[in-house]
């Protein structure tokens, strides 16, 4: 019997032999470590199976298996998931995270002449190093925080339950479950939701921690970050917050008071809580005996700290021009424990005398619950003094950036420069008599028609009915490309005419760079915030601007400065050359008034929008009116020696009669009696005499002389 065991042992040795032999080298698996447990050559036959002479099962060979099999299969697969959950950790979890400040640092904005402006984040100081602390220093945090800090590997077994069994019993404790490891790996890594699976994923990245950092690294970072009250974070920025000193200076009784604040720092912050603050290092101070840190004689020796809190500057945290900007400015500091100042591009003189002329329309204008925007810049983008409504303390919503309303017809601007570039010229004959076929028949304000003009008449007069047979004719690609061409970034409809009259939403500030982009002849223009390098030759070559022809540029600057000397916008007449053009939306819903004034490059391109929040109408405000008149109140002081005015004297109730202009598409005055309110007289040789007034809350406009 014997012998024919070891036979058939022999065959099957052999069989398996040949076998193998002429099977593949990696489907032998023989490349595997020898302790390996599923390789095929580690049974008698392939996975344990037992055959004849002639090559046929008889008997599998089954091994009992042990303890041992178990334990080493266990151990393989522990082996496996943790090598898995470290290189996971290591993608979705960096450790050059734990380095990164957990606030944005605080960041003070200066105008572009170095004033402050604004202040925005928290106080954040440079990093700390554990091993220059003093050891006072870091035995308080440890008293409190985690007294077996370096004997454990990220988690402590009895601190956890210790911690449970003070929840159970209802005790107070002077430690909580979670050690210094663990809250490094919750402020660094994760959010503060209070669940199982954020426990077991901050327990996983404190073992993950522990592996990969000195327990002084882990320390320094920790203490970097923590979070001591006042909107202040790191142990540097706190002692020099609250007692003025470096933290290498700090005494024994100031750190722990400083150690008794990360748990709940809003609460016991000294500067508004000093007596919960003294209690509660009263606690820190007990933890440092029973820790052995300190004996109670030194303890007890220890006096009071005093506060040493020196005032700050004050400086609002924000603005519309500093919410708006500040996106840019984090971006430029980047993750950096660092106070940083940055300049921007805000001309601080240009603000006041925005923020000037919107208050005093809003004080002799009947607005309502109107709100009023206004942004301008220069022609590379520069924004130099922007209002986001009327005040920023009732609300913060930016009404000259966030605010997707209708342009009206300033969106008539690509419109006209497509028909340009098609090769239509200022003095084309186009059609302004009613649109009698098709779905869409738009009128012209007033029910004003005049036949056969040029497409600068056209123009001056924003006609609506010329606008849309334009769009038709050209195609709307055509004049959304324009748009494109020039910034706005709108969701146009191919091939709907009603965007010929400013249909489609856009903001005012992209809206006043486009114009910006026509200003300079260089687009499209990119409105910023803070100062830009200049473009070197080489990006200028490949990336560059585009521009317009100079015949095509000229021609549409002609039309533009048309419609302001008189066409709709004539309330926004200056000494100077100035360009622009009115819009008001459907019902009355947006008033608008976009134009340039000054040589290049210090022009100056300002948009003005005036709306209700909940797109009401408005009660009698038109593009050519209110807008227009701040406008150039705005520019007339920006741009020093452009009108010369003078108020006159308030008169007596009186009636005026007044020659009605032909009306336009966002002005139609009527012969009108009323109170005759403030009065601006301008006169040049241009214009002639322009006699600027209010009658009963509507602004009016008398024009004597001067060309036409």
């Amino acid at each position: 019997m014997d012998n024919i065991d070891e036979e058939l042992s022999a065959f099957n040795q052999r069989y398996f032999a040949e076998k193998q032999a002429r099977q593949p080298w990696m489907a032998r698996r023989k490349w595997l470590p020898s302790f390996w447990p599923f390789r095929r050559d580690k049974a008698n036959g392939i996975n344990g199976t037992v055959y004849d002479d002639d090559g046929n099962i008889i008997e599998p060979i089954k091994k009992p298996r042990t303890w041992r099999w178990w334990l080493l299969r266990g151990l393989i697969a522990f082996a496996v998931i943790l090598l898995a959950l470290i290189l996971y950790l290591a993608i979705t979890a960096p450790l050059s995270k734990s380095l990164e400040p957990i606030a944005a640092p605080e960041i003070t904005l200066l105008s572009a002449d170095g004033r402050p402006i604004a202040r925005n984040g928290a106080v954040v100081k440079e990093p700390v190093d554990a091993a220059t602390l003093p050891k006072h220093v870091t035995q308080s945090f440890l008293a409190i925080e985690d007294r077996r800090f370096y004997s454990h590997w990220g988690i402590d077994p009895r601190g956890i339950g210790r911690a449970l069994w003070s929840n159970i019993s209802g005790e107070s404790g002077t430690q909580g479950g979670s050690t210094i490891t663990q809250q490094l790996a919750k402020i660094s890594f994760l959010t503060p939701e209070r669940s199982l699976t954020r426990k077991a994923r901050e327990a996983l990245i404190a073992f993950w921690m522990e592996a990969w950092l000195t327990k002084d690294e882990i320390l320094s970072r920790y203490l970097s970050n923590a979070y001591f009250g006042d909107n202040v974070y790191g142990l540097r920025a706190a002692s020099l917050h609250y007692f003025y000193r470096q933290p290498e200076n700090l005494k024994p009784e100031q750190a722990i008071m400083l150690a008794g604040l990360v748990q709940a720092p809003s609460r016991y912050a000294p500067t508004s809580n000093w007596d919960g603050a003294v209690k509660r290092s009263q606690m820190v101070r007990r933890a440092m005996v029973a820790a052995k840190f300190m004996t109670q004689a030194q303890v007890d020796a220890l006096p009071r700290p005093e506060l040493d809190v020196r005032p700050r500057k004050s400086l609002p945290s924000g603005s519309y021009f500093a919410d708006w900007a500040m996106g840019q400015a984090r971006e430029l500091a980047g993750e950096s424990y660092a106070t940083r100042e940055v300049k921007t591009t805000l001309d601080s003189r240009l603000q006041r005398i925005a923020q000037n002329a919107i208050s005093g329309a809003i004080s002799r204008s009947a607005l309502g619950d109107a709100q009023v925007a206004l942004v301008a810049m220069r022609p590379n983008g520069e924004v130099v003094a922007m209002v986001g409504g009327r005040d920023y303390k009732a609300s913060a919503f930016n009404r000259a950036t966030q605010a997707q309303r209708q342009s009206g017809s300033t969106f008539k601007l690509f419109v006209w420069l497509a028909a340009l570039r098609s090769g239509i010229g200022p003095e084309t004959i186009v059609d302004d008599s009613p649109i009698e076929k098709g779905s869409y028949r738009p009128k012209n304000a007033g029910g004003q028609y005049r036949g056969d003009i040029t497409l600068e008449e056209a123009f001056v007069r924003s006609s609506n009915v010329v606008a849309v047979r334009l769009f038709n004719r050209l195609g709307s690609e055509a004049v959304l490309r324009e748009a494109a061409n020039l910034g706005v970034t709108a969701d146009f409809v191919d091939g709907d005419p009603s965007q010929a009259l400013g249909s489609a939403s856009v903001s005012l500030i992209e809206m006043t760079a486009a114009f910006a982009g026509l200003a300079g002849n260089a687009w499209p223009v990119k409105p910023h915030a803070l100062p830009q390098e200049e473009q070197g030759w080489w990006d200028w070559l490949f990336n560059g601007p585009d521009s317009y022809s100079d015949r095509m540029h000229d021609d549409m600057q002609k039309m533009l400065r048309a419609a302001v000397n008189r066409g709709t916008g004539r309330a926004a007449r200056l000494s100077i050359p100035q360009y622009g053009k009115t819009g008001t939306s459907q019902d009355n819903r947006d008033a608008v008034f976009i134009g340039y004034a000054g040589d290049l490059p210090d022009s100056l391109i300002v948009g003005v929008w005036v709306g209700n929040d909940d797109n009401s109408p408005l009660d009698g405000i038109q593009g050519g009116g209110l807008p227009a008149r701040i406008w150039k109140r705005f520019m007339a002081q920006a741009q020093s020696g452009a009108v010369k005015t003078k108020a006159a004297p308030k008169k007596q109730p009186a009636k005026a009669n007044i020659a009605k202009p032909e009306p336009a598409d966002d002005e139609a005055v009527e012969n009108i009696e009323g109170q005759i309110g403030e009065t601006e007289i301008q006169l040049n040789e241009q214009d002639g005499l322009i006699i600027s007034t209010e009658i009963d809350g509507q602004e009016v406009e008398l024009n004597i002389g001067g060309e036409e």
